[in-house]
């Protein structure tokens, strides 16, 4: 997924969770809304979630998805999970590069 597909998700996600403006939410705080909305509906029933309140209330849907945009514009990048992390876990055990030396075999 490119950085563009990546930060549409996380719009996505946050238009379908329970955050609302007044919550006057912290990073934290949208990181773990993002997260519980992927959890709950996945990417594509977020996407479904803001396509039918945009049928439903365009109004109010294209004022949500500029609050959102301007959240997920200022709350940092969630990290790398996966084969990244991973990487990382082989370097910390073995600094050269993740790879073990002949002698370690």
């Amino acid at each position: 997924m490119n950085l563009l597909n990546l930060t549409d998700a996380r719009c996505e996600a946050l238009f379908a969770s329970g955050l609302q403006r007044s919550d006057d939410p912290t990073a934290e705080a949208i990181t773990e809304a993002i997260r519980s909305a992927v959890r709950q509906l996945g990417v594509r029933g977020c996407a479904s979630h803001m396509a039918q309140e945009f049928g439903d209330h365009p109004e109010t849907a294209a004022e949500r998805m500029r609050w959102v945009r301007q959240l997920v514009a200022h709350a940092p990048a969630p990290r790398p999970a996966g084969p990244v992390a991973v990487r990382s876990l082989a370097e910390a055990r073995h600094p050269a590069g993740g790879r073990q030396h002949p002698a370690c075999s």
